[in-house]
């Protein structure tokens, strides 16, 4: 609970370590008193500045990585909205009292996010520990055991920051290979008999947050089809094989299931032979024309959203249950039915679209209702356009993202 009594302004100042704040363009919003001192700079020379403006890498030394490794770190923290550690970090710093000298120093930074009322991150916390004193030796020999120690910090630091790169290459690599699957296993966009639908998938930003997602499409006897989406938990090559098998199982239950309850009981029991299967979540609705209704079923999955010809939006939750793998035994699961009239509108989606950090769910879920209304004028593909750009964060979501629509 905030006391207010507190003067948080007055503490910020007085933390013992150097501490900024940071726009997510890098700009110095704010430092402390031990940021200005140890830096060497004025808060003139740092607050509304851009953070590689006043600290740029020593031009005289081609081998330095110190501003690279920073600006890296705090991109890592921006996008995966997680706090980022660095090793320890060579970071020379030019001399106020004489410009063209470059001060040798050491840094040990941590960069955390902050997020605004939207769960986007909208500063950054920037830590640095000043620890140039305990590696070079004040004043002493060059061949004095403290000068030997900093030889050998700096070179593990070095190393540990080309294994990162590896790492990091490595990772965008099997993010590519794991796209390039997920694209293949998603089945292309089309007409469902002589019906209309819009589908998008939508990549987290990130190197392995991808590949967990699916949608179907399928026709079924009659003026009838299945809709279904669905959610792998984990990442990565895992979970697009894991995707590609659960999509392709429930695409054949519900084609002769009696509806979809029955046809996620029979993927449900199909998951507890896949390993990595388990707390999958989906949902699937079976539309008929004919009756004009709408019968569904979810395994543990956001409810679908049917948006109604008057402007109201309806969420389909009357049939949840637990998701696929969470019981010890099988139970039949649940399914509810709705009415529906031509033109109206529905919205099956994964929960990339509307959850966020810190956030409880019914405000995404309430986001999405306001743009469905402010946009249902719209044609489906349009429609499909405009709920990604309103919904999805400006930088990128975290989590994939998985979107069927389909025009009543």
């Amino acid at each position: 609970m905030t006391d207010p009594g507190i003067d948080y302004a007055a503490v910020f100042q007085a933390l013992p370590g150097m501490v900024a704040v940071l726009t997510p363009e890098l700009v110095y919003a704010d430092v402390n008193e031990e940021f200005v001192r140890m830096s060497g700079r004025t808060r003139e020379q740092l607050v509304g500045r851009q953070l590689f403006d006043v600290f740029p890498d020593n031009p005289n030394d081609p081998a330095a990585t110190g501003a690279r490794n920073l600006e890296a770190s705090l991109k890592r923290a921006l996008e995966s909205g997680e706090r980022d550690a660095m090793a320890l970090q060579r970071y020379d710093v030019e001399s106020v009292e004489r410009p063209g000298e470059w001060q040798e120093r050491y840094w040990s930074p941590v960069n955390a996010p902050v997020f605004g009322p939207d769960g986007r991150v909208v500063l950054l916390v920037h830590r640095v520990e000043e620890v140039t004193e305990l590696i070079r030796a004040r004043g002493g020999p060059k061949g004095s055991r403290a000068r030997v120690l900093e030889a050998e910090l700096y070179t593990r630091a070095r190393e540990l920051q080309e294994l990162n790169e590896r790492l990091r290459q490595a990772h965008a690599r099997e993010r590519e290979v794991a796209l390039a699957l997920q694209e293949a296993m998603l089945p292309a966009p089309r007409r469902v008999g002589h019906h209309r639908a819009a589908v998008r998938y939508r990549p987290a930003v990130g190197a392995l947050n991808v590949c967990g997602d699916w949608y179907d499409l399928v026709d079924l006897p009659g003026d009838r089809i299945a809709v279904a989406v669905g959610d792998v938990v984990g990442h990565g090559l895992r979970a697009a094989c894991v995707m590609g098998l659960l999509r392709s199982a429930l695409s054949a239950a519900s084609l002769v299931a009696d509806g979809p309850a029955r046809a996620l009981e029979v993927l449900g029991l199909y998951a507890r032979s896949v390993e990595g299967a388990e707390s999958t979540t989906a949902v699937e609705a079976y539309i008929d024309w004919d009756t004009h209704t709408l019968a569904y079923s979810s395994a543990g999955h956001p409810p679908p959203a049917l948006l109604h010809t008057d402007g109201s939006v309806e969420f389909l939750d009357q049939a949840t249950d637990p998701p696929l793998g969470a019981r010890p035994e099988h139970v039949p699961r649940p399914q509810a039915t709705t009415a529906f009239r031509e033109g109206d509108t529905l919205v099956l989606y994964t929960d990339g679209l509307i959850e966020r950090r810190r956030e409880d769910i019914d405000t995404g879920l309430a986001r999405l209702a306001a743009s469905l209304v402010r946009h249902s004028g719209l044609a489906l593909e349009a429609l499909a356009d405009a709920l990604l750009l309103d919904l999805l964060p400006a930088g990128g979501a975290t989590d994939d993202t998985a979107l069927v629509i389909v025009r009543l």
